[in-house]
């Protein structure tokens, strides 16, 4: 039996293509790029880091009391502005709920 071996150039050739294939098929056939919803600030506690946001954008989420998301607000790293109301937020809200209380937890950064 023998041994075949390939020459360098083609076998990185080969690698390549298949990485760029697998990529072209990831990105057609996967799943649609999700925006994050924007809603107003009504109004943000520094003290407590309770944020409340109102709009189209919350009407229909879980933990809406009033017209209004409100819960406590988790900053990314990159968090450099307070909300302040009228401010534009785009955000991702959690809502869990334990021993018959709920606590709603609102990820999100001011848009600029």
């Amino acid at each position: 039996m023998g041994n075949v071996t390939l020459p360098t150039p083609v076998f990185v050739a080969g690698g390549a293509l298949c990485l760029l294939a697998g990529y072209f098929v990831g990105t057609t056939t996967g799943p649609a790029r999700v925006e994050a919803p924007t809603a107003t600030v009504v109004s943000y506690q520094t003290s407590s880091d309770r944020l409340c946001l109102s709009g189209d954008a919350v009407t229909s989420l879980d933990g809406v009391e009033n017209g209004a998301l409100c819960g406590r607000w988790r900053r990314t790293d990159a968090a450099a502005t307070v909300p302040k109301k009228g401010d534009s937020f785009r955000f991702v809200s959690v809502v869990t709920r334990a021993d018959g209380r709920s606590q709603t937890v609102i990820y999100g950064d001011v848009v600029s």
